[in-house]
């Protein structure tokens, strides 16, 4: 860019993160959920005009320094830089920031502590700006921490139930061990370089402990397998808050940080491959849990941890344009399932069991088609948002020399978001209703219908609209037969299948014969049936104890023990005779040999 871009940039920027700040200060106004709405609204438009000056004019990228303080031979300073990645984030965050807000106004509106809670929201999104604008570490950590310290705060908002406040420690203790990883890594470059600037950190040799740090920090942030536990625990907050954080905060702070020293990640093989094989887990295991909640919002929170472990095999795989490119589109879907989910649950008088459901686009039309475009858009159905930046991740994935462990999985994952996708579809929403008939399903306000409306449209939009500028100016031409540039949408759409035909039979029909076939003597011969299944059963339960305990515990546990420790004490006992002769010879003994060395 130009100087003179430049300046507008770093002065727009700067003018957004103020008007939030400011709107901060009013927040015991009586009307402050309607201002912190307005000012995020304001912030999406002001937004625009920076990116659209980027795209317009590409040269440098704009950035500028303020020391906090000096501590000799090093300082401290806040950094923050202008690049395509934060020029292209902030509007993204700021538009789905919006939508969530509009949507609290309503979804909050009996609560007494709304400013409490719209100041809190406001604060996160802040924070996350913060870390998406930083060009340096110490600005990084502030926003971080901060990002932590808030979705603590929120994930714990209905204290007074146990399992909220339990989810809400969880987060943070996960987080912490992340923390420490990042702190390891902070402490070594400012005790060994003398420097925390990424420009600076991403020009020296890759040190392993430092990658190591950072990975650490991004698989507990981003609930990578291993850390995931806390991101469904996190459903005990409120539906804005889950929202917003699986969308575009707080989960994504950890791949963003790697997205961020990439050009340290690709100098060492061994990170990269640490990045795909946990990634290809993480997606993998966690669409597997997805398959078998129940929970509405947990089988969403679960095909969040999958989406971000497939944004770790695209930084597994060098390549972060397509990490940040899902990133993007992934936000508009997400939080659109969310805030369906919310207004579903709400509906139905805070059930979220979703075999309890049912027949929903009779009485929900404009949520149940939003749940639909968002479930699509996440299985990465053509033309929407999340099949550009899924298709090319898993593409990618096809034709590289890459672990084919961690290719399987990810294709194996891949499948299970559309069956887990078609599930909650059918069960929400088709068929016939099986829940309680008096229920006020009521979604004609324009605080629900507007924010649904901008989030479809983004899922729609959004993955052709970024594809024109996250991608490379010159990217890789690949050659490749036809069946492996359609694997991801042939994996899909066979699932897709399978899923649907499941559904017919199993999910949602209400079987006609009370009696289950598993005692139908023309279904199962009994006899046969019972007869193999209790000899196989029983004999592989006594060679199993027979090994663990004539075995096993025999050699290695009281028997082990014993022979291991008779030798020692024997010795012990020759020693102890009680004898002053035998003392004194040995006393003397050991005289002489120490007098003769």
């Amino acid at each position: 860019m130009s100087h003179q871009t430049n300046l507008t940039a770093l002065g727009i920027s700067a003018l957004v993160i103020m008007l939030i700040i400011h709107t901060l200060i009013y927040s015991r106004t009586k009307y402050f959920h309607l201002l912190a709405q307005d000012a995020v609204k304001m912030a999406f438009f002001i937004s625009l005009y920076p990116l659209y000056a980027f795209l317009s004019d590409d040269s440098a990228n704009a950035s500028a320094t303020t020391t906090w303080f000096s501590l000799g031979t090093t300082g401290l300073a806040f950094t923050t830089q202008f690049d395509l990645y934060t020029l292209l984030f902030l509007p993204v965050a700021f538009l789905v920031t919006w939508s969530i807000l509009e949507f609290s106004t309503w979804y909050m509106q009996s609560d007494p502590s709304i400013d409490m809670f719209f100041k809190y929201l406001l604060i996160f999104l802040l924070a996350m700006i913060i870390l998406v604008c930083s060009g340096n570490l110490c600005l990084f950590f502030v926003g971080w921490e901060g990002v932590g310290i808030m979705s603590f705060l929120l994930i714990g908002w209905y204290h007074a139930r146990a399992n909220a406040a339990t989810a809400a420690l969880q987060a943070v203790l996960y987080n912490r061990i992340g923390d420490i990883g990042f702190l390891m890594a902070f402490c070594w470059l400012l005790m060994n370089i003398q420097s925390l600037d990424l420009p600076y950190i991403l020009s020296m040799p890759p040190y392993p402990g430092v990658l190591l740090g950072f990975i650490t920090a991004a698989a507990s942030k981003s609930a990578q397998f291993g850390f995931h536990p806390w991101l469904a625990s996190a459903m005990e907050g409120p539906t804005p808050v889950s929202a917003l954080l699986h969308s575009s905060t707080m989960v994504v702070a950890g791949i963003f940080l790697l997205i961020r020293i990439h050009p340290l990640l690709s100098q060492a093989p061994q990170a990269l491959t640490i990045c795909l094989c946990l990634g290809a887990m993480s997606t993998f295991f966690a669409a597997t849990y997805a398959l078998a909640q129940n929970d509405i919002k947990k089988i969403i929170a679960y095909s969040t941890s999958s989406q971000l472990g497939l944004m770790m095999v695209a930084i597994g795989l060098n390549l972060p344009y397509l990490a940040f490119f899902h990133i993007c589109t992934h936000a508009f879907f997400k939080a659109m399932l969310f805030l369906c989910s919310g207004l579903i649950i709400h509906s139905l008088n805070n059930e979220q069991d979703i075999r309890n459901m049912g027949g929903l686009q009779h009485v929900l039309p404009t949520t149940t088609t939003c749940l639909s475009i968002g479930s699509f858009a996440l299985m990465g159905t053509p033309f929407l948002a999340g099949f550009y930046s899924k298709d090319a991740i898993i593409e990618a994935a096809s034709t590289s020399y890459v672990n084919f462990a961690a290719l399987l999985l990810t294709l194996v994952a891949t499948a299970f978001t559309a069956v887990y996708s078609m599930r909650l579809i059918y069960f929400a929403s088709m068929m016939e209703p099986r829940m309680n008939p008096i229920l006020m399903c009521d979604e004609n306000d324009n605080r629900i219908l507007n924010p649904l409306t901008r989030l479809a449209l983004g899922s729609i939009l959004a993955g052709i609209l970024i594809f024109k500028t996250t991608l490379p100016t010159h990217p890789h031409i690949h050659t490749m037969p036809m069946y492996m540039k359609l694997t991801a949408l042939i994996v899909t759409v066979l699932a897709f299948t399978i899923a649907y035909e499941l559904t017919k039979t199993f999910w949602t029909v209400v079987p006609k014969s009370p009696v289950s076939e598993e005692f139908d003597p023309s279904f199962h011969n009994h006899l046969l049936h019972r007869a193999v299944t209790v000899v196989t059963l029983n004999s592989a339960g006594q060679i199993i104890a027979h090994v663990l305990e004539s075995i096993i515990h025999k050699k290695l546990g009281p028997d082990y023990s014993e022979r291991f420790q008779s030798s020692p004490i024997k010795m012990v006992r020759v020693t102890q005779t009680a004898r002053i002769k035998t003392y004194l010879s040995a006393f003397f003994i050991t005289l002489l040999f120490t007098v003769l060395i």
